[in-house]
């Protein structure tokens, strides 16, 4: 299925170098320590840097966290598209805090979906960090889960510094006029049983990306749960084959649109 993702804003590791089916093993809890360094790029953003060990030039990644903020399970996986050949930016949109339950969480989501503008900047300064760098190309990814994938879209939507979106299980937009402000083919990954982002709601996304001449990549794997891709681990029987197959599209997304 052909698709796009999410407006969040309309709400108030080491890497395998095996066969193209391997995932991350920070996807399965099996990470390590983070072995990039801490990055203030924008105010109190406390945002992590991981590099590849070759000099480049490389293409680079924003990584949009959850809803909990910049923990080591998005640390592992910047440094997962570090070795994938990526300089990884992970973004902090919460000034260094992060939440302990879900109403810490909802608490930091809702405070800064009150200002957009304050989330356009932080994004815009991560990728101008990345398009300044000698050691990168000047291309840059937005890609961000749940709370990250509504937002990469609304970067989507309101930035044209960057050249490619990811978006996981984000919220969903269905106005055409909208999506038009895009200029670049959106990747999307969906789940299935996902309650808060059904099928149906997929199916109305699709429409309005088509009509609007939106280049897209999007797929709803079936059995899974809302957040399958980053916490592989919670279910692993049912949850590592879609996962692994979101990871083979996503590096041919990459490789499409940042070179």
């Amino acid at each position: 299925m052909k698709t796009c993702l999410a407006f969040l804003f309309l709400l108030a590791a080491g890497l395998s170098h095996g066969a193209d089916g391997d995932i991350p093993p920070a996807l399965l809890g099996e990470g390590g320590a983070p072995g990039g360094e801490t990055l203030k790029y924008h105010g109190e953003a406390n945002g992590y840097l991981a590099l590849p060990e070759s000099t480049g030039p490389h293409p680079s990644v924003i990584l949009i966290h959850e809803w909990n903020g910049l923990v080591d399970r998005v640390r592992q996986v910047a440094d997962a598209f570090a070795e994938e050949g990526y300089v990884a930016l992970a973004a902090d949109l919460y000034s260094g805090r992060t939440g302990a339950n879900p109403q810490e969480n909802m608490a930091l989501v809702r405070e800064t979906l009150a200002n957009p503008e304050a989330i356009i900047a932080n994004l815009d300064a991560a990728a101008a960090y990345l398009e300044g760098r000698p050691d990168t190309t000047g291309k840059v990814a937005a890609i961000g889960w749940c709370y990250g994938g509504g937002v990469a879209l609304s970067y989507a939507l309101g930035s044209e510094h960057h050249d490619a979106t990811a978006i996981f299980y984000g919220r969903l937009l269905d106005d055409p006029e909208q999506l038009a402000k895009i200029r670049h083919e959106v990747y999307g990954t969906f789940a299935g049983q996902d309650r808060g982002i059904p099928p149906e709601a997929v199916d109305r996304f699709v429409e309005a990306l088509r009509a609007a001449g939106i280049e897209n990549d999007v797929h709803i794997y079936d059995p899974v749960q809302h957040g399958f891709w980053l916490y592989v681990d919670r279910d692993p029987g049912v949850n590592r084959e879609p996962a692994a197959d979101a990871w083979r599209r996503l590096k041919a997304y990459l490789k499409r649109t940042l070179g």
